[in-house]
């Protein structure tokens, strides 16, 4: 029990025992002299008693709250990430070999940096601020967490927290707003890695916009909190570029850019088997090569609208309807080896189903036969 709690119990004890005492006193007012066993149906006994019940009701929740506490103290802590932790969890990533390279220059350079803090050595005056272009489901946020994460190991960061926002969140519908409405995210941010996706948005407009406010807001807070604040923003490459040059304030406070490519064809598959592994399903050897020339077809047709990583996802889930499909038509008794497994045909119906209408008679016919045939 912490010193709050103690005063808390006093203080509930004296007024309990104060009201009995004037609840007594009353009664000897109201009934003629003391109470007698006569008067035990009196208001003010009956009112006693029910103080007396919550006050046993009272007990045992607070001794349940102090159990509560004491099991919390008794839990062990996990063991803080390390640095050699967050590595080997980016080389774990599938792809973004070139991203990979970037990011453990980046991890060297902020942990020599933060050395020669440590040995109170001057230091370059560095900015952490960061641009990265690339279309969508790339692994910009998954990214920018791990940064997070990397920059608060290394003390950096205070917090190392991600928050992700758009233009959205931080542009306003009136003059004035847009500079609290950025402030707020600013705030939740700070100790942390602010993430701006589409960033692009907040300057592309024409007439009375107020995403320029916003970028105003955002330089000021990145030069006022440059000690414990990085923000990432993130869009298309091209359009990217347009927004850091649309502003001298910009030019100056970003100067590390990593681009992220799209992924090949095995990568994809690379992150559907791992999206198989998370979720205990397995892959038919002979539906790998179906299911590559699946993704890459799908990936052509679909141009950055597939999405990469998140058009994995979608295909993904396609598939495990088209297993449930097929495994709901069976009659006899499923196995384990049954519901775990997804197969050639799971992938064929779910490229029937995800091109239906997409694709030109003579385009839908050769990738059909191309997937009937790869593993032939």
């Amino acid at each position: 029990m912490d010193k709050k709690d103690q005063i808390i119990l006093q203080q509930l004890e004296v007024i309990r025992a104060m009201t009995e005492n004037n609840l007594r006193s009353m009664s000897g007012d109201f009934w003629g002299g003391a109470p007698s066993a006569a008067d035990e149906g009196s208001p003010s006994d009956k009112l006693l008693s029910i103080l007396e019940e919550e006050d046993s009701k009272a007990e045992p929740a607070f001794q349940k709250k102090e159990a509560a506490k004491a099991e919390t103290k008794a839990k062990p802590e996990e063991p803080e990430e390390t640095l050699e932790d967050l590595k080997k969890e980016l080389e774990g990533y599938v792809g973004l070999e070139t991203v990979k390279e970037e990011v453990k220059d980046l991890i060297n350079l902020a942990v020599i940096y933060q050395k020669r803090r440590e040995s109170q050595l001057p230091t370059a005056d560095m900015s952490f601020h960061m641009v990265f272009s690339g279309n969508p489901g790339t692994g910009k946020t998954m990214i920018a967490r791990l940064m997070a994460r990397v920059y608060k190991v290394l003390g950096i960061l205070s917090k190392g927290q991600l928050v992700e926002v758009d233009r959205s969140g931080l542009v306003a519908g009136y003059v004035g707003q847009t500079a609290l409405k950025t402030s707020e995210v600013i705030e939740k941010a700070k100790g942390g890695v602010l993430f701006i996706d589409e960033a692009y948005a907040l300057t592309n407009k024409e007439g009375n916009d107020f995403g320029q406010e916003a970028v105003d807001t955002l330089l000021k807070a990145m030069e006022d909190h440059r000690e414990d604040l990085i923000v990432i923003v993130a869009g298309y490459e091209g359009l990217m570029e347009e927004f850091i040059h649309s502003n001298p304030g910009l030019e100056s406070r970003f100067n590390r850019y990593l681009h992220f490519d799209d992924y090949t064809p095995e990568e994809m598959l690379g992150i559907f088997q791992l999206n198989c592994e998370k979720s205990a399903y397995t892959l038919a050897e002979d539906a790998e090569e179906p299911l590559k020339t699946l993704l890459s077809a799908l990936s052509l047709k679909g141009g950055i609208t597939f999405g990469n990583g998140r058009g994995v996802r979608n295909v993904f889930e396609r598939i495990l309807t088209e297993q449930a499909n097929r495994l709901a038509a069976k009659t006899e008794p499923l196995s384990r080896e049954d519901l775990m497994q997804l197969t050639k045909d799971d992938v064929i119906a779910c490229f029937q189903e995800m091109t239906k209408g997409e694709l030109l008679p003579e385009e839908f016919q050769k990738i059909q036969d191309d997937l009937e045939g790869k593993a032939e």
